[in-house]
């Protein structure tokens, strides 16, 4: 009995590495250049680190080394990394590959299968649904919001110190800044109505999910603590949950509320414009202030979708529109410190804007910030706040480099896409004036895709921008920024959004308006 079982278990791990690494799927993957793989583990080991910042370097120095294509083997699972413009191309502009990968699937308890989690036909209802929201005449009730908001923040901001200095760790300040926008545009309730304690624990627990999904990816914990470590991951997204989906619930609720004491009247009069069966016909430009999630409700309301299916969005577009929003305003601001010609320059294009509107920032005055929004560009290109996607494929791809086949997952590394030396010159460098006309004209088209690209682009982009170029614009009005910290000394870590692993600071002095 005893030699059974030692047979068992020495020819159950061959006859699955044979099985996997040897069939026709497994032929087709061994063309594509990769670190050797052992059985079965396959390249796990590689991984096996305790650090998050070390995780980031291991993943992009095995890509660049591999370049322009990867193939990693995770036990079964089949990760090609792709970095080149081409393949990119290929990939996003099919309506085909459309399916998340893998990682996304540990965000499935705190995001379940809202639009950015969901695949098929619900993607495809849930994007019409919301794409409303997202008009330029709405975003422009946005704009309003967000003025207001920069405008109270810089106020803020100029009380902290009777100084002129002040030393600001930008992740916290940025993100409360995106997080009580996004609540007040596209939720329509204000963070001052939610108590202070549940707003920070909420941001908390968004970095706990994602410390969460990045160490429960497949990796060899083989080590004694391996059961306690586990039992504690569960904890912590079991906590962090509790405390999302509760912030997500008030959200919804004060909303709910507002409605229920105006007898409805506001939802009432945006449903009258929208046709019985269709809700194409949404004549967005008639509503004054426009929440999405108002479009949610009305959407609720038509039997589009449930109440479950409304908190899956809220709590989709609360993450993901201050998150990434709040870090790429945190890079942009780290590198205008550092770099003083382009702050400058920038800030003086935002002072000739604001002096002749009386400190007003509007919608169309956004479109006259050429060079602000160079610098957000090349903000975006160095720091891509999602710098890494993953797709599956269903069926196999043919892309420039490679035959990717069925049940695959591809990784798109757009952080290492974004400084490839073959499509962008001093690629490390932060230089604005790339992405002048004469300079970005002939580019490849797919070597700078902050926001993705194709059927699965970003919905919000357009917002996240003018959001940006509000903010920041402001912010150089009121104030000189100086480095404390710099980003050549800033250790990223893999997260579900790129952000330093350490806190970074700027300096901020105020600007005496009456000397000027």
């Amino acid at each position: 009995m005893t030699i059974y079982l030692i047979l068992l278990l020495f020819a159950g791990p061959v006859v699955f590495h044979v099985v996997t690494r040897y069939n026709r799927r497994g032929r087709i993957l061994r063309k594509i250049p990769g670190p050797f793989a052992y059985p079965f583990v396959g390249n796990l080991l590689k991984f096996n680190v305790n650090c998050l910042h070390e995780f980031w370097k291991v993943g992009r120095e095995i890509t660049k080394k591999y370049y322009p294509i990867t193939r990693f083997w995770l036990c079964r699972t089949a990760v090609i990394s792709v970095l080149h413009p081409d393949d990119l191309e290929i990939l996003f502009t099919s309506p085909k590959f459309i399916d998340k990968g893998y990682i996304y699937e540990y965000l499935h308890p705190w995001l379940k299968t809202g639009l950015l989690t969901s695949t098929g036909s619900k993607w495809r209802h849930r994007r019409k649904i919301l794409t409303p929201a997202f008009h330029f005449s709405i975003l422009k009730k946005y704009m309003e919001i967000t003025n207001e908001e920069g405008k109270k923040f810089m106020d803020e901001l100029k009380k902290e110190n009777e100084d002129k200095e002040i030393v600001k760790s930008l992740v916290p300040f940025c993100s409360k800044c995106t997080l009580n926008i996004i609540c007040e545009s596209a939720m329509g309730v204000g963070l001052d109505t939610i108590d202070g304690k549940i707003v920070d624990e909420y941001k908390k627990a968004v970095h706990d999910m994602g410390n969460v999904v990045l160490y429960r990816m497949p990796r060899p914990y083989i080590t004694t603590w391996m059961m306690n470590f586990v039992w504690k991951m569960g904890r912590v997204q079991r906590n962090a949950v509790k405390i999302l989906h509760g912030f997500t619930d008030k959200v919804i609720r004060d909303r709910k509320d507002y409605h229920k004491r105006t007898e409805n009247t506001y939802l009432k009069e945006f449903l009258e414009n929208v046709e019985k069966d269709t809700w194409d016909e949404i004549d967005v430009r008639k509503k004054k202030r426009l929440a999405m999630l108002d479009l949610l409700l009305a959407a609720e309301y038509k039997g589009l979708i449930d109440y479950n299916g409304v908190k899956e969005e809220v709590d989709t577009f609360t993450f993901e529109a201050h998150d990434t929003t709040g870090m790429a305003m945190t890079f942009a601001l780290l590198l205008l410190a550092e770099n003083k010609e382009a702050q400058d320059l920038a800030r003086a294009e935002v002072t000739e804007v604001l002096d002749k509107n009386d400190g007003q920032i509007k919608m169309s005055d956004l479109q006259d910030l050429h060079y602000l929004e160079r610098c957000i560009k090349e903000t975006l290109r160095l720091f891509p706040p999602v710098a890494t996607l993953v797709r599956y494929t269903r069926e196999e791809l043919q892309l420039k480099h490679a035959l990717i086949p069925a049940d695959s997952h591809i990784m798109i590394h757009l952080y290492d896409t974004h400084r490839d030396p073959n499509f962008w010159a001093d690629p490390e460098k932060f230089d604005p004036d790339r992405f002048l006309f004469e300079r970005s004209k002939d580019r490849h088209p797919f070597a700078y895709v902050p926001f993705s690209a194709g059927p699965r682009n970003c919905i919000g982009q357009k917002f996240a921008v003018m959001e940006l170029k509000s903010l920041i614009g402001r912010i150089l009005y009121d104030f000189y920024l100086e480095p404390i910290d710099r980003t050549s000394d800033i250790k990223l870590m893999a997260d579900i959004v790129l952000r330093p692993l350490d806190p970074v600071r700027i300096k901020l002095i105020k600007i005496n308006k009456s000397s000027n």
